[in-house]
């Protein structure tokens, strides 16, 4: 059997990760949560073109990519794709600040500037405040002002040597708006007893639908104007079947959810909402399986011309999501951090 091209191999990791990352996020952040997986997929394959030896294999195996070569490749053909979607604003940036006085190896270099599009920039992290503010200001643009302070001075120092971002930025219509004189107050029910009044949004007209009996749920696909392009919606059948269906959903392909989706009327409530979140990935992913990139055993040999070792420091996400009458608009950005001699446990 031919292999598979590495763009589908990079959609089926992410696919993978996702599942894997939020089945660790929603033990670790109860209530409300929303992530890009994508985002942060993205800067981890990045960072594993400049990996080398187990710290390699480390982001071979958790990440369940063969190695950097189909990432890098992979990559190229899914930012392009992105970056060209036609009838939506759709953005992904990549980013690497680099220490003054340093270079990064011709081999990474070449990786990131030519598959992952990305641009590099020389800072001088010492001066943390100003670094902060011109690495915030890159993400601002890029996410249309959605995402602001992704870095504070705090996170930079003397000893960084790299910071890697990434920044994706979406703005869609509906195909079919929902019509703003039929957004009224009503209850939104978090269990069986307990509800909060939102402004809920009304439309009744034909969408794909169906309802999943082993998962005790139903299903809806509302398109934008790129038909190409869609919210999946999951709705337990009870007011308090949201855990049970989390469990579900985790031995379920999301790739193939919406199979089988038929056309139907349905009347369709939903709310208008506005979620901004922050999240510290680090915990996340050493229990995910990224242990020996935080750890003084990480090999990122191939990153930077110097022999400085390297680790990583903090990985940060911030998304910002809007759902109204309108559409969706919605923005995140991913930062990784490397400093250099991390000692312990403490780097």
């Amino acid at each position: 059997m031919a292999e598979k091209p590495a763009e589908f191999q990079i959609l089926d990791s992410n696919t993978q990760f996702t599942v894997d990352l939020y089945n660790v996020l929603k033990e670790t952040s109860p209530g409300n949560m929303i992530f890009s997986p994508i985002s942060i997929h993205a800067v981890l394959s990045m960072a594993y073109q400049g990996a080398r030896g187990t710290t390699a294999e480390n982001f071979a195996s958790t990440m369940k990519i063969p190695d950097a070569k189909i990432a890098r490749k992979g990559y190229n053909t899914v930012m392009n794709r992105l970056n060209s979607v036609p009838n939506v604003s759709l953005l992904m940036a990549n980013k690497i600040y680099l220490m003054e006085g340093y270079k990064l190896s011709p081999e990474f270099s070449d990786a990131v500037i030519k598959n992952f599009l990305s641009e590099v920039q020389l800072l001088n992290f010492s001066a943390s405040e100003i670094a902060a503010a011109t690495i915030n200001a890159w993400v601002e643009e890029k996410t249309k002002e959605k995402i602001k302070n992704l870095v504070i001075g705090e996170d930079l120092d003397e000893l960084t040597r790299l910071v890697l971002i990434n920044a994706i930025y979406f703005k869609g219509n509906w195909k079919h708006k929902f019509n703003k004189k039929n957004t009224k107050t009503e209850p939104f029910y978090l269990n069986d007893i307990d509800s909060v009044n939102v402004q809920m949004m009304h439309i009744e007209r034909e969408f794909h639908y169906k309802s999943v009996k082993e998962l005790e749920a139903q299903i809806i696909e509302l398109p934008y104007t790129n038909n190409n392009l869609s919210m999946v919606i999951i709705l337990p059948f009870k007011r308090d079947g949201i855990a049970e269906l989390e469990k579900k959903l985790a031995g379920v392909n999301l790739t193939e959810v919406t199979n089988g989706m038929y056309t139907e009327e349905v009347t369709v409530p939903l709310p208008r909402f506005k979620i901004e979140q922050t999240i510290d990935l680090k915990d996340s992913l050493i229990k995910l399986g990224f242990r020996e990139i935080f750890s003084p055993a990480a090999n990122f040999n191939g990153m930077i011309t110097s022999k400085e070792p390297l680790c990583v420091s903090k990985v940060i996400q911030k998304v910002f999501i809007e759902v109204n009458e309108e559409g969706t608009e919605a923005a995140a950005a991913t930062g990784k951090f490397f400093i250099f001699a991390c000692y312990g446990w403490v780097c």
